[in-house]
């Protein structure tokens, strides 16, 4: 015990010429190396061009959830996570989340009261709730109460006590982004969808794609909307293909009613995330039962999906020409199907039409004015949405041969274009609920402007917009007891100066006899006059300042 310790020697970190640590260099070719061998792992192997892709379609990739990744693949790990260590890159106390990572910047997280249960399983399907214990309940009530107040400052004061409330969270964000702090806006849902991830049950699957939570109960739309409010981040800073991972995450939750409508924006990501083949399965796998072509969002992407597939050179000739044959029959479909989507998108990519398409009333003025309110939103939607996916000169190019063949099929009287009439007005005549919800959380203008005036009418709120008329609720809100005022005027005024004051006293009964009113009027008076003492014994009287001292000894009340 008494023998000295040798001092262990540390290896010093070679630099090269450029005076860059050999370390760093190792630690992007091992994480390049590894994303190499997940790629070749998780590819799908193919025979004879079919796609041998057993996984679900919804599956969700964890890898993907994390924008850093498809940044790194972008520019870069240097570039992304510049001088930091690995060790530094994480705090040591927190716990590993998927969806988003803790930041240093973030208050100590401790249990806020919302747990997750495990409702029913069958059918493959596994059903989940979050609940509010009672205490959590308390700070909803006082979050209701400060919306209540209109002053975000309440909401911010409530924040201070409760850093990971989930629906204050959602709210004060929605604030930060309307002032323009966009980066304050994205930590607060960062924020919230690390409180709701650290209640999930231990049988809760983020990939699986058969875990189920009900937007109908009110405990769990914060979680859909926070997801939301993410992908929507993630989308205009450039991370497509995460984005896209988030909304099969939210369809994922509940495909059957997409609360959130995500249907109409999980064709944009996938074309801005070159995710192709993914879009023509879904409409492959979901058209059958799900209808996707009466979507104008799908009715254009997919055949544009179809249309990159075939100018990929790597792919095998039969497979571009059967691409190609699919872009083209699909492309006009959804020409018959929705004219009035053309003119609108040629306008937004600044092209000009030739004579023959803009002087026919097929695709002219009149089919925008003759379509539905509805049919209008989802038209108006697509095209602010993906104009900028139209501009390329070779999708331009494609489409002008189809647009003309379509007005030879108008002008020979086609039984296609009857029969999509027909369709137009028989459908498309209201908009269901979660449209109206997913047009108010995308805040595109053009879709915004054609909302209806009972939607645009009612105030929306950002932690719940338009909730559903059926909520399963589980938890009430208490009522405030507040009583009528049937005060006089001059009880008012005394109470205006004396806020203790109540010349009625208890409010009496109906059918109390004259003695009664004659005893309360009477007490009533003994108060005014009680309050009038009071008042003036706690005036106090400043004494004049002196003459041999005009400044007096301080400062008056």
């Amino acid at each position: 015990s008494n023998k000295p310790r040798k001092k262990k020697k540390k290896r010093k970190t070679k630099k090269n010429s450029a005076g860059e640590t050999v370390e760093d260099n190792d630690l992007e070719d091992i994480e390049s190396l590894l994303e190499r061998i997940e790629d070749r792992r998780l590819a799908p192997q193919s025979q004879g061009g079919v796609s041998a892709d057993s996984r679900p379609l919804l599956y969700v990739e964890h890898r993907n959830l994390n924008p850093e990744n498809e940044l790194k693949r972008y520019f870069g790990a240097r570039a992304v996570l510049g001088d930091q260590r690995p060790r530094q890159r994480q705090r040591q106390y927190v716990r590993s989340m998927w969806l988003t990572a803790p930041k240093n910047t973030w208050p100590r997280y401790s249990k806020t009261g919302i747990t997750m249960q495990l409702l029913d399983m069958g059918r493959g399907v596994q059903h989940f709730t979050f609940e509010h214990h009672r205490e959590y309940q308390q700070v909803q009530f006082k979050f209701l109460d400060a919306v209540e107040s209109m002053d975000p400052n309440n909401i911010v004061l409530l924040l201070q006590m409760n850093p990971y409330h989930v629906d204050s969270l959602l709210q004060l964000s929605d604030v930060c982004r309307v002032q323009e702090d966009q980066e304050m806006a994205r930590d607060l849902i960062e924020r919230a969808l690390y409180s709701l991830e650290c209640a999930f049950h231990p049988v809760f699957s983020l990939t699986s794609g058969t875990c189920r939570l009900d937007y109908r109960r009110p405990e769990n739309r914060a979680f859909f909307l926070a997801l939301f409010k993410h992908l929507m981040f993630l989308e205009k800073r450039g991370c497509p293909r995460t984005a896209l991972e988030f909304c099969k995450l939210i369809l994922s939750l509940d495909p059957e009613d997409d609360p959130l409508c995500v249907l109409l924006l999980i064709d944009f990501l996938s074309l801005r995330a070159r995710e192709y083949t993914f879009l023509t399965r879904l409409f492959q796998e979901w058209e059958s039962h799900r209808h996707l072509s009466q979507l104008p969002n799908f009715a254009f992407s997919v055949p544009l999906a179809y249309f990159f597939l075939s100018q990929q050179e790597e792919r095998p000739e039969l497979e571009r020409g059967q691409a190609r044959e699919q872009a083209a029959r699909l492309i006009q479909l959804a020409l018959i199907m929705f004219p009035s989507v053309l003119m609108p998108l040629l306008d937004h990519c600044s092209v000009q039409p030739d004579a023959r398409v803009a002087s026919h009333p097929f695709f002219g003025l009149n089919a925008q004015i003759s379509q539905s309110p509805a049919l209008n939103q989802l038209t108006s939607l697509y095209v602010g949405r993906t104009h900028a996916l139209w501009k390329d000169p070779a999708v331009m190019a494609w489409l002008e041969p189809h647009a003309h063949e379509v007005l030879r099929m108008v002008d020979a009287q086609n039984a296609l274009v009857q029969e999509a009439e027909h369709k137009r007005k028989i459908r498309y005549r209201s908009a269901p609920r979660n449209i109206y919800r997913h047009i108010i959380l995308s805040e595109m203008k053009e879709a915004t402007a054609a909302l209806p005036l009972e939607v645009t009418s009612q105030p929306v709120m950002g932690f719940d917009p338009l909730p559903p008329l059926d909520s399963i609720v589980s938890y009430t809100r208490p009522e405030r007891t507040s009583h009528p005022s049937n005060e006089s005027t001059l009880s008012l005024f005394f109470r205006s100066l004396l806020p203790n004051f109540n010349l009625q006293g208890d409010v009496r009964h109906e059918g109390d006899d004259e003695a009664g009113a004659a005893q309360d009027l009477n007490q009533g008076v003994n108060r005014l006059m009680a309050a009038m003492r009071d008042m003036l014994a706690n005036i106090q009287f400043q004494e004049p300042p002196r003459e041999d001292n005009p400044e007096g000894d301080g400062d008056w009340d």
